[in-house]
């Protein structure tokens, strides 16, 4: 006998009844389990963006925090930023650095360090991949109404503070 597959919002409902039976808040376990199926949706579209664009995720983690600090970056920081050993953000920033995307440079203010930028060609690909994403996650919202949205976003954000408090 085959099993059927549940659409997302009938994911959302069976897991949540299954976490309530088993104790759990309804209302907490609707908006976490809502969050994570919100992810997960996300999650394989933006794979499938980063296959496209024949980047890694660790290769879009370096690109995109290049981006997010409108500055060049040591390797060092980089490593750190993506969790990785020095080694794997070298192997990262050499493929990057073979398709035209990064630049590395002798910092001019302390001969021993390296910093990393973006060419031309890597913020092309950055503003690319991001207005091709937020035409996805506008879809994703579009049931809701500019102010429905704010509010979404405002509520989100007090969680987040929240969880910045507890780390």
């Amino acid at each position: 006998m085959s099993q059927r597959t549940l659409s997302p919002s009938e994911l959302h409902r069976q897991a949540v009844a299954a976490y309530v039976a088993a104790g759990a808040d309804e209302p907490v376990q609707r908006v976490i389990t809502a969050l994570q199926g919100v992810n997960r949706s996300l999650e394989r579209w933006y794979t499938l963006q980063l296959r496209e664009l024949e980047l890694s995720q660790g290769e879009w983690g370096i690109i995109a925090e290049t981006a997010r600090a409108g500055e060049p970056l040591t390797p060092g920081h980089l490593a750190q930023l993506g969790h990785v050993a020095p080694s794997s953000m070298t192997h990262r920033l050499d493929k990057l650095e073979e398709r035209g995307l990064i630049r590395r440079a002798v910092d001019e203010n302390n001969r021993t360090r390296v910093l990393v930028e973006l060419t031309q060609a890597g913020r092309e690909l950055f503003g690319r991949a991001i207005r091709e994403s937020d035409v996805v996650e506008a879809q994703v919202l579009q049931d809701l109404g500019d102010e429905e949205r704010l509010e979404l976003a405002r509520m989100l954000e007090v969680v987040i503070r929240r969880l910045d408090q507890e780390s």
